[in-house]
């Protein structure tokens, strides 16, 4: 999956909803150069930010990463086979977080849940509406709460307020996998 795509796909369906780029600054609470720079960038954005855009343009978050831009079969299920999920890999970006969409193809859905794959310096701190849930699957992770440290190994979780400020990055030889769940309180 092109990171450039989600881009592309971004600066699309504002353009056909007629949406400029100051009314989707208004409807993220994003800056508008911001938005701008990022439907220009060959880099994705961390996914709360996808995650308010999807939300402020109407659509799913696996749209923006959808190579085709469609949303196939029954929208009231959707199944992954293992390793089938949309991959996205942002280690050029700002934030060099890897992450893999699972349930891409579900519209409407309240929760999105991904396999995070944390980079090893702490690069920016996220706070977005909503909630939510961390599992390490493999390795460690140093998850930042409101300035509060917390050491997680593989099966440690931790389910928050992601209105605060959090962060996290890999710690070890080898980087960190996470399974996030996130919930808006807005349907995605």
């Amino acid at each position: 999956m092109s990171e450039e795509l989600i881009a592309r796909n971004i600066r699309m369906l504002r353009t056909q909803q007629k949406i400029t780029l100051q009314q989707l600054s208004d409807m993220t609470g994003l800056t508008r150069g911001y938005l701008s720079k990022l439907e220009r960038s060959k880099k994705a954005p961390p996914y709360s930010t996808l995650n308010k855009v999807a939300r402020a343009l109407g659509i799913d978050v696996g749209y923006l990463i959808n190579e085709n831009g469609e949303t196939p079969g029954d929208p009231r299920i959707v199944f992954v086979k293992n390793n089938q999920g949309k991959i996205v890999e942002s280690s050029g970006s700002l934030y060099g977080y890897t992450y893999q969409t699972l349930a891409a193809g579900k519209p409407g859905k309240n929760m999105q849940p991904y396999i995070i794959e944390p980079a090893f310096d702490e690069k920016g701190v996220f706070q977005h509406e909503g909630e939510e849930f961390l599992y390490v699957l493999e390795g460690t992770h140093e998850f930042i709460y409101d300035g509060k440290q917390f050491l997680m190994e593989k099966g440690d979780s931790v389910y928050f307020d992601s209105g605060v400020p959090h962060t996290g990055r890999s710690l070890g030889k080898k980087k960190a996998k996470l399974l996030a769940v996130m919930f808006s309180y807005k349907r995605l």
